[in-house]
């Protein structure tokens, strides 16, 4: 079994042999890989770690004024040990049904998402007697907390050709005769209408598209609208003028120069002299025996250069295309017995305005199907972060590596059966990530 994985993930990696292959650079020393000069970057930097106010358009719910609140280790664009809030309840079908949470006293209701908002712009000075918090009735007893994603090195996973993700998921299925098989989801791509793409971004996958992503951050966590979701969820409070981002001097509103500052970004880089360790060196080859390389697969390659992505909306430069890089992860959604039963929510993800007929090869069922899954935790930066699983419950690699069931409970098995200087070292090779 392993072998033949190991073969299909080598053919894939080498996909792209006829121009040469280059290593992504990796580092946190906040320059550009090369997408655009450093000024570029720094001011796209700049535009990521701003703090918003109520003039801009934050709220009226939110919960960051920063995208560098939920995304600033080691530095912005990387992971932290912020989470969000997700509810919602089963219906009589068993299928999961996004919550109904009354505000303002029961006179509004906000529908349509399972995210709840941690914070609200009101009450203030304008609007005294305006409680909008957002609080979760008892009957939405689905429940979970999401940790915040690393950014950094994501312009590369967003190069990840959708076929190379789809053939991964085959092999695996493959390779393991059923026992793990990742799941794809097909999404729209939001500023492309009609389009979709493999998802890769989201602990559930919901987006392919660095933009989509960013709208869908912008207007989700900070309250601010755009192009993409130009509606609030609630116009209680809400003072400024609708959409909040528009396009500055350059053309450019926010979401674009989030998703440049995103694609611009290195790798997370590795512990290059824990790596150099006899033992670190041992658990790297037992990660791969074991079987864990299934899903985090250590390595993927991206598309050449020039080749048009999101729609067409896209296209790989040189800085992207056809690099080699570390995420120890396969972007693909899995069942380890740790899902949080929540399905991706529509309105929220996608805005109200979404029209289904446009997407012809996008069904929400998918998402039904998802509801216990979740995206394998690429593990470049692991060594950083203190909190670990998608709800940041564990707080021990060890504790993570045992909470693993389901597709992984073969992999886990093997791992318990290892003698106690086989796990530290496996241990060890996870904090040189």
């Amino acid at each position: 079994m392993r072998l033949a994985m190991i073969l299909i993930l080598c053919s894939m990696t080498l996909a792209s042999f006829a121009q040469p292959i280059d290593e992504a650079p990796t580092g946190f020393d906040d320059k550009s890989n090369g997408l655009v000069d450093d000024a570029t970057h720094a001011a796209d930097l700049d535009t990521f770690d701003e703090i918003e106010v109520i003039a801009d358009g934050l709220g009226p719910l939110y919960n960051a004024q920063a995208c560098r609140e939920c995304h600033q280790d080691p530095t912005s664009g990387g992971a932290s040990q912020v989470t969000e809030l997700r509810v919602g309840h089963r219906g009589p079908n068993g299928r999961f049904e996004n919550p109904s949470i009354p505000i303002a006293r029961g006179t509004e209701v906000i529908t349509g998402r399972s995210l709840v908002n941690d914070r609200a712009i009101c009450p203030n000075g304008t609007f005294t007697d305006t409680e909008i918090h957002e609080r979760v009735p008892a009957r939405e007893n689905v429940r979970t907390t999401r940790l915040s994603l690393n950014l950094l090195g994501d312009g590369f996973v967003e190069a990840v050709a959708d076929q190379t993700l789809i053939d991964l998921a085959g092999a695996q299925c493959t390779s393991t005769h059923g026992r793990i098989c990742g799941q794809v989801l097909r999404v729209p791509v939001l500023e492309a209408p009609g389009h979709t793409g493999i998802g890769r971004f989201g602990w559930k996958n919901q987006h392919a598209s660095l933009v989509s992503l960013s709208g869908d951050a912008y207007v989700n966590e900070m309250g601010i609208t755009s192009r993409l979701f130009p509606q609030e969820f609630t116009n209680l409070c809400n003072q400024a003028v609708e959409p909040n981002d528009t396009p500055g001097d350059d053309g450019l509103d926010d979401i674009e120069h989030f998703a440049r500052f995103i694609r611009a970004t290195k790798a997370p880089a590795r512990d290059a002299i824990l790596a150099q360790t006899a033992p670190a060196k041992r658990g790297a080859v037992l990660f791969q025996r074991i079987g864990c390389a299934i899903c985090h697969v250590p390595s993927l390659t991206t598309a050449a250069p020039g080749t048009a992505i999101n729609g067409g909306l896209f296209i790989i430069p040189e800085a992207l295309g056809n690099k080699k890089f570390y995420p120890y992860g396969d972007f693909l959604l899995h069942n380890l017995g740790t899902g949080d039963g929540i399905a991706v929510a529509m309105p929220e993800h996608y805005g109200h305005h979404l029209y289904m007929s446009r997407y012809r090869d996008f069904s929400p069922s998918q998402f039904q199907r998802a509801m216990n899954k979740i995206r394998t935790a690429p593990l470049w930066g692991v060594r950083l972060r203190t909190r670990l699983m998608h709800d940041g419950a564990s707080v021990t690699l060890i504790d993570a590596v045992l909470r693993h069931r389901g597709e992984a409970a073969e992999v886990r098995r093997r791992f318990k059966t290892l003698s106690v200087s086989d796990q530290e070292a496996l241990l060890e090779f996870l904090r040189t990530l």
